[in-house]
């Protein structure tokens, strides 16, 4: 965590393709432990502000501060290594592997044993091969998935697929937790025990999300500040019900047809 008190920051984040500005002087300050969201219209920027976090764009112009360090330059396949996991808006999983499996691919970074030691599965190869098989057993137990750890996840609905793809995250054992629209395609009950695992994860393991998300209610009941973004501006940021009252967000970079949905849900 930096001096400042933050586990992350972006400052002046800017993302350009071309002529066109996906990020515009972004600048965002995440408390350790707490859940931020980021909203707005489509094409607002969330998605590609979670991309420049994780790694998948290289900034035009201003840094990625985590934990202290600026990661502005970390390579892609390293972030999970420095405690950078994320969630994808489809479900990007391996669908003819088990849910056993596809945690087992979430926790790839923290395997050191080479080809030949895991060929021969002897000593540390096989010692290693407990311990991440214990590790994905308690994650399993925390989504409560035990019923599906040996089948295949393309068998699976799609709620329990993004669940899993939640606990696929989480198996890379994770400061930050980036989670984008983990909420989209799933009924109410499916959100309501999503809502129960993101607090679970907040509170008994502390770790950090930013969450990109399109369902206020949620975002309201769940988020403990917010970020909202506009043609890749920021636009406002604080409290998530305080935020969410501004009628210029209400109005516009909500949407006027769910202006009530807002009202509604703060």
């Amino acid at each position: 965590m930096s001096e400042s008190g933050y586990i992350v920051e972006t400052r002046g984040a800017s993302l350009h393709f071309g002529g066109i500005a996906a990020l515009d002087d972004v600048s965002i300050s995440v408390r350790p432990g707490e859940i931020f969201g980021l909203i707005g219209p489509n094409g607002a920027g969330k998605t590609t502000l979670l991309n420049a976090i994780s790694g998948v764009f290289p900034l035009t112009a201003g840094s990625v501060v985590f934990d202290g360090r600026n990661v502005s330059d970390v390579p892609l396949y390293q972030r999970p290594g420095i405690g950078i996991g994320r969630t994808f808006q489809g479900v990007e999983l391996f669908s003819d592997l088990t849910v056993q499996e596809n945690l087992l691919v979430g926790r790839h970074h923290l395997m050191k044993q080479g080809l030949l030691a895991c060929g021969l599965f002897f000593g540390p190869a096989r010692r290693e091969e407990i311990e991440n098989r214990r590790a994905i057993e308690d994650v399993i137990e925390f989504f409560e998935l035990e019923r599906y750890r040996k089948r295949r996840v393309g068998s699976l609905s799609y709620g329990i697929q993004k669940i899993v793809g939640v606990a696929r995250a989480l198996c890379s054992e994770p400061k930050l937790l980036l989670l984008d629209e983990v909420a989209s395609g799933l009924n109410r009950e499916e959100k309501e025990d999503l809502a129960r695992f993101l607090l679970r994860i907040k509170f008994t393991r502390g770790i950090t999300m930013i969450w990109v998300e399109h369902d206020i209610r949620m975002v309201s009941e769940l988020a403990d500040n917010v970020a909202v973004l506009d043609y890749g501006k920021l636009i406002r940021t604080g409290a998530a019900k305080e935020a969410l009252r501004d009628p210029k967000v209400q109005r516009i970079f909500i949407g006027p047809a769910k202006t009530n949905d807002v009202q509604a849900a703060v």
